[in-house]
């Protein structure tokens, strides 16, 4: 009886094994984080990123240059208000000016006429502009009306003797009048202008209201313009530079 028994409650026991439930899913190992490589993916952009610009910028060997922008006459000197900076391609062929040493170049005197749009080069200035032979310079204090608007060094001028006359041959001065009209005599036909005193600021003080102006003439006029200037009767005319 009791092996009957024994082996009925064996043969209950179903031969199936027992399946999961369907509803329920196995937990999944969490995703391995990798900062190193994030970082050096990123660092790759960035040198790649680098690796161009440094070839775009050294495509040449670009150097920052002296360029003129308003022209500078023979004896004149660089601003910062007649100059600009610009890339150029470096050649070793060139005697660029650089940039940086614009306050040195402010010292020297332009040795002929710069116009605009030039990039300066050394050999276009020296210690001094000189005065080529058979030339002398003159100094001249006018005032108005004895000058053109717009006067300016570059300029070409005729330079006049002018004064009024009385009966007896005798020049007046400035004050004084005469029945027997004016007097005027070419001294120079051409005369360049080397030197303008530039205009007055608003802050500066007058203290003359004549204009300082250089000329620079055939040396064998020079010393009637300087008579002439002396007395106070020269007037100046513009003329064309050619």
């Amino acid at each position: 009886m009791k092996i009957q028994e024994r082996t009925g409650a064996g043969g209950g026991r179903s031969s199936v094994p027992a399946q999961p439930m369907t509803g329920e899913r196995l937990p999944a190992p969490p995703r391995e984080r990798k900062p190193a490589l994030a970082a050096l993916a990123v660092l790759l952009i960035l040198v790649g990123a680098l690796g161009a610009t440094m070839l775009v910028l050294r495509a040449g060997d670009r150097i920052e240059v002296v360029k003129v922008t308003d022209e500078i006459p023979a004896g004149g000197s660089v601003t910062k208000a007649n100059t600009t900076s610009v890339m150029v391609a470096a050649d070793t062929g060139i005697n660029y000016v650089e940039w940086t040493q614009l306050d040195t170049l402010r010292t020297l005197k332009a040795r002929t006429t710069i116009y605009p749009g030039t990039v300066v080069m050394g050999q276009m200035f020296g210690s001094d502009e000189g005065v080529a032979a058979g030339q002398a310079t003159v100094g001249l204090s006018l005032k108005e009306g004895q000058y053109p608007n717009g006067l300016k060094a570059g300029s070409f001028v005729a330079a006049y003797r002018v004064g009024s006359t009385t009966g007896s041959g005798s020049t007046t001065g400035s004050s004084g009048s005469s029945s027997s009209g004016a007097s005027t005599t070419l001294i120079v036909d051409k005369a360049k202008v080397t030197y303008v005193k530039p205009a007055a600021s608003s802050g500066d003080v007058i203290s003359s209201t004549n204009l300082p102006v250089t000329l620079t003439v055939d040396s064998t006029k020079a010393a009637d313009l300087a008579q002439a200037a002396a007395a106070g009767q020269v007037a100046l005319v513009l003329i064309p530079s050619s």
